[in-house]
């Protein structure tokens, strides 16, 4: 794991808890409905595990799992009927409490006057069923990025002060997922309202579910279940830390802030701008990027107008743009900033990493590029002398 992240591998304090099975999923779904929230979960469309909304248990992904490589994503049928015993799909939370595009204000010429309308909708209350403790993670880093500071942004707090998160640790990690380097799983750390540990052994198909606020406690009381037994209680934890021996990837065993700046001038960087794209294909997917763009539309006749803002990425090479031209010109600097500010300089912004080790980045690259893979030959380049010897010569 890299040297600066806090080792996650078993679970938190918490009390014993209680088990339920599949008719517990079903009646959790029910009293969320019932409750009043949009509960948002995964589901299997178009060939991938989505996340989506939810009206009944029997919508979730039960015996599907995931088969992840770099630039590859393929659905698997499992025999033991699981229905989270699958790696993190292309969507992550964000999309919900970020929107990828929002209305922020019409206009409308009425009688010679222009009358601007901000939206200011209520948001739907959400529930998200089966947050990963990676994800769980990134809700946080959005939080402080988008709540913590100086400039907030009052449509995200909206959205996020209101959800319920249900987290689900992981007992199942895919080929690409390094959250053990970061620190953010495969246990859950804090944060959620309710978390469960899913067991499919000898012993049947059950759930492991604890509290983790007074809101998530009531809901849980509402639940066919009984207490946890030591069974269920050791298969549970068993899983949680079997997933931590067998993450697909790991990040470099260094200082990866420390590591960024001192590689900015690395031939690394001119290898990878070989393969990039630049499409910004692992910004959209990343649980953590949150730039934005606004574009004002208007209708023909001029009479009505509108501002939106959406997502954009520092692949774009208008991100950057000045008058003049751009500021990052090249595919290389790009991709520079982005892992650069992903792994190092977020930490000067923000306090922490920006990235929580899910691995979307890596398997939705269209020519597999690979974060991990990356950093590791920067710190090998580090530890060859050859950065010495370049700034010897210069």
């Amino acid at each position: 794991m890299s040297a600066d992240a806090e080792v996650n591998l078993s679970p938190p304090p918490a009390p014993e808890g209680l088990v339920m099975g599949k008719d517990g999923m079903a009646a959790l779904v029910d009293v969320l409905v019932r409750r009043g929230f949009t509960v948002i979960g995964p589901t299997v469309r178009d060939g991938a595990i989505v996340l989506a909304p939810l009206l009944s248990a029997d919508e979730l992904p039960y015996g599907w799992g995931v088969e992840l490589e770099a630039g590859r994503y393929r659905l698997r049928q499992r025999s033991d009927g699981a229905a989270f015993a699958n790696a993190a799909g292309p969507q992550s939370w964000k999309s919900f409490l970020h929107p990828s595009r929002v209305r922020e204000w019409s206009a409308d010429r009425v009688g010679g006057e222009l009358v601007i309308t901000a939206d200011q909708d209520e948001p739907p209350r959400y529930a998200f069923l089966g947050v990963r403790p990676c994800d769980l993670r990134a809700v946080a880093v959005q939080d402080r990025v988008l709540t913590g500071g100086r400039y907030r942004d009052p449509g995200y707090e909206g959205r996020r002060s209101g959800a319920l998160l249900i987290v689900v640790e992981c007992t199942e990690p895919g080929a690409t997922c390094f959250c053990v380097s970061m620190g953010t799983g495969p246990a859950a750390g804090p944060g959620y309202d309710i978390v469960m540990t899913e067991v499919a052994d000898e012993d049947g198909h059950r759930f492991w579910v604890r509290g983790g606020s007074a809101e998530g406690a009531e809901i849980l009381a509402e639940l066919p279940a009984r207490p946890a037994d030591p069974t269920t209680l050791g298969a549970a934890r068993a899983g949680v830390t079997a997933a931590a021996d067998r993450m697909g990837r790991t990040m470099p065993e260094a200082d990866l802030r420390e590591l960024m700046a001192g590689t900015l001038d690395a031939p690394r960087w001119d290898d990878v701008a070989g393969r990039c794209l630049t499409c910004g294909n692992c910004t959209m997917v990343c649980p953590t990027c949150f730039c934005t763009t606004t574009e004002d539309v208007t209708d023909l006749t001029g009479d009505h107008a509108e501002r939106w803002r959406l997502w954009d990425s520092c692949f774009d090479l208008d991100f950057s743009h000045l008058h003049g031209g751009p500021v990052r010109a090249s595919s290389r600097s790009r991709y520079r900033q982005w892992m650069t500010h992903k792994l190092g300089t977020w930490y000067d912004q923000f306090g922490s990493s920006g990235c929580v080790g899910c691995g979307r980045c890596i398997v939705w690259c269209p020519v597999g590029i690979d974060i991990t893979e990356e950093a590791a030959a920067l710190h090998d380049w580090t530890r060859s002398g050859t950065a010495v010897a370049e700034a010897e010569e210069e």
